[in-house]
């Protein structure tokens, strides 16, 4: 008998921002297509979900010249409003953020099942950028 075990990669950003801003700006579709990028020439043209346990979200992801486009969606697991969201991709990995207050700053903690196709390396650098991308969002606007 064989058992494949999840590589889990975490990536980890200080926003100094309250979490109820930090919460707002992350859940909301309309903000979400503004930061979901893990770089200048990609962006996300659409974000739609329902955030409560069972909801689906969708968010499209693409290359600002329009050369590569994919969807990232799945279904949430856990909402619990400035505090946690757990979700499961549509290829079955899971995902957990956590939110957690530093006085008037927030601390997010993302732990995400890494894939096979890519390296862990590209994996995390991936999605440290777009947590890179949200920091600098919630502290401009």
């Amino acid at each position: 008998m064989t058992t494949t075990e999840k590589t889990s990669i975490t990536v980890e950003a200080t926003v100094n921002a309250p979490v109820e801003k930090v919460w707002a700006l992350w859940t909301g579709p309309e903000h979400i297509t503004k930061w979901n990028n893990a770089s200048d020439d990609w962006h996300s043209p659409k974000a739609e979900h329902d955030l409560k346990p069972g909801g689906s979200f969708l968010f499209r992801m693409e290359a600002k010249d329009g050369s590569f486009g994919f969807d990232f969606g799945g279904v949430y697991d856990t909402v619990s409003k400035n505090e946690r969201i757990e979700y499961t991709i549509a290829d079955g990995r899971k995902v957990k953020i956590v939110f957690t207050t530093q006085g008037n700053t927030t601390h997010i903690t993302e732990t995400f099942e890494a894939e096979t196709e890519n390296t862990i390396e590209l994996q995390r650098g991936g999605w440290q950028a777009i947590l890179n991308s949200f920091k600098k969002y919630a502290e401009t606007n």
